[in-house]
């Protein structure tokens, strides 16, 4: 079975969108992890 998305989100959307959340230093999500969290598991 192979379902593709209803919609395209390209890379650079993706990247511009983290840029400007890390930039307002944004604040925990649903998940409950914060940006600075997220980033130390990157790696």
């Amino acid at each position: 079975m192979n379902k593709s998305k209803p919609f395209s989100i390209s890379k650079w959307k993706v990247l511009e969108a983290w840029q400007r959340v890390k930039a307002n230093r944004g604040s925990a999500g649903i998940d409950k992890v914060s940006i600075d969290a997220f980033e130390l598991n990157l790696g």
